[in-house]
């Protein structure tokens, strides 16, 4: 009997160590691989690529929650060698994206030997958009997602943003991509 619970507890061991080294597998991803800054990663399957956009690397729709008005989106910036500033600059620049000053939730992690800071912003978004980044009118109840991963010698900006439903269902799909994170 007492074999018997040391042999399940050793098989319970290694289902757990085993399971802690797979990707997310609750989010399917696509197979194609994009790529900026010598970094590449995937991209959540229902996620759909956008067009070629201004500034940006890529830019993908996120489905909306139902009752939602909008779909959310994830825009993933580079903008050169020194170029877009560093880490804190960028989360107060995303800050000042939203009305009065909101609450700012800031981790770092380190995904595939890449070190990742992972940004979460709620409140009333002034929707930025242009040349000029004028708003566009304030959108209520909007969350901002965001990871600033540190590439070979620069940032790749990752900011996904949209109706606070929609985004906090696309929490988990925003994490998987998170996880396909490497070097090239």
């Amino acid at each position: 009997m007492k074999r018997a619970m040391v042999v399940a507890g050793i098989l319970l061991a290694m289902l757990v160590v085993v399971g802690c080294g797979k990707k997310d597998s609750a989010v399917p991803m696509s197979d194609t691989v994009n790529n900026a800054a010598g970094i590449q990663w995937k991209v959540p399957v229902g996620w759909s690529p956008q067009g070629e956009r201004m500034m940006r690397a890529a830019t993908y729709t996120i489905p909306m929650a139902e009752g939602d008005a909008e779909s959310g989106e994830c825009a993933v910036f580079f903008f050169g060698t020194g170029q877009g500033g560093g880490v804190d600059m960028n989360i107060e620049r995303w800050a000042s994206q939203f009305s009065e000053k909101p609450a700012v939730s800031k981790s770092a992690t380190e995904i595939n030997g890449l070190s990742v800071t992972k940004v979460e912003i709620a409140g009333n978004y002034l929707a930025p958009a242009g040349p000029m980044m004028e708003s566009q009118g304030t959108k209520e109840n909007f969350l901002l997602l965001g990871a600033i991963v540190e590439a070979p010698g620069v940032y790749v900006f990752f900011k996904s943003t949209g109706p606070k439903k929609t985004m906090e269902g696309a929490k988990p799909a925003f994490e998987a991509l998170l996880s396909t994170l490497e070097k090239q």
